[in-house]
């Protein structure tokens, strides 16, 4: 996974937390209103805030499970080809400096 797509997803998380938490918060601040109108909306939106936690969990759990299966493979890269990582770090690592120093 590229780190923009990881970068989208855990933003979308942030969101989706706020969304939730933000519903939540209209529930309890309408929890005194007696209609029978307002009561099925909240029936409806409990359910569903309760469905929304459940895929936000499991969309945590697969960028979990994502973000471990791409640090292992980078780990056995880097065991398998040490030389190779130190060139590129030292690369990297010198274009950034040339960067930092132009400025």
């Amino acid at each position: 996974m590229t780190n923009d797509t990881q970068a989208s997803r855990e933003r979308l998380i942030k969101d989706f937390r706020k969304v939730i938490s933000d519903a939540e918060e209209l529930l309890k601040a309408t929890a005194n209103v007696t209609n029978d109108k307002v009561g099925t909306l909240r029936a409806r939106a409990e359910e569903n805030l309760r469905e929304a936690r459940r895929k936000l969990e499991a969309l945590e759990n697969d960028l979990i499970v994502q973000t471990k299966s791409a640090a292992k493979a980078a780990d056995q890269l880097v065991h398998e080809n040490p030389w190779q990582a130190v060139a590129v770090a030292a690369g990297v690592g010198l274009m950034f400096g040339l960067l930092s120093a132009r400025h």
